[in-house]
């Protein structure tokens, strides 16, 4: 399982952070939230995937996005359609993997997930909540038992340490753990202890 550090805010904690090596390290570029990125982010180490984090944004504004930051990926944490999917795809010039997000409740009926199979490269699950993302809260994972798709993905919402293992007994096509509120100091900067002490655990679990 790979690690995402998402909500990433001030250039210094982000240069921090990255000496740790994630596997991805995500920007939010939703004006309501309180980790929006609006700076400049400093250069990282090549094997960092930057991900920008949108939330119903237009196509031309996310394209924007990625030529001035040189992201990697791009994450859709709002209502995106299959069509919307569809025209951004067509109007990414350079491979970006796409990252599509799907707020999970007790009646998450995952047949809506098959039009977006071959617009995204990855699924997101999240817990369902007020905001768009970062309610820092766990949903019942039982659920993914139900899903059927081969395509990996990744799984956000309130992980800590404690969580690791049980996601890795899921046994289900988890490629990556994305975490966020559990390891912040406030809203954007991240303890980076903390995050050492995670990846250090999910490396262990991952030689298991």
């Amino acid at each position: 399982m790979k690690l995402k550090i998402c909500g990433m805010k001030y250039p210094e904690n982000i240069i921090n952070v990255g000496a740790l090596l994630p596997d991805y390290m995500g920007f939010i570029f939703w004006e309501k939230s309180a980790r929006y990125c609006d700076g400049t982010i400093p250069e990282l180490i090549q094997t960092i995937k930057k991900v920008g984090v949108f939330v119903n944004e237009s196509v031309e504004n996310i394209i924007e996005k990625i030529s001035k930051h040189n992201l990697q990926a791009i994450q859709l944490h709002g209502q995106e359609s299959v069509e919307f999917c569809e025209e951004l795809k067509n109007n990414i010039s350079k491979k970006i993997e796409i990252i599509k997000v799907f707020s999970v409740g007790d009646d998450f009926d995952f047949n809506v997930l098959e039009p977006f199979e071959n617009l995204c490269d990855y699924f997101l699950f999240d817990t369902k909540g007020k905001l768009p993302g970062g309610n820092g809260t766990t949903f019942d994972w039982e659920i993914l038992k139900k899903y059927k798709s081969k395509k990996p993905f990744f799984l956000s919402g309130g992980i800590g340490i404690e969580e690791i293992a049980a996601i890795k007994n899921l046994n289900l096509p988890v490629y990556a753990i994305d975490v966020n509120s559990k390891f912040e100091i406030e809203p954007g900067l991240k303890n980076k202890n903390l995050l050492s002490n995670f990846k250090r655990q999910l490396e262990i679990v991952n030689l298991k």
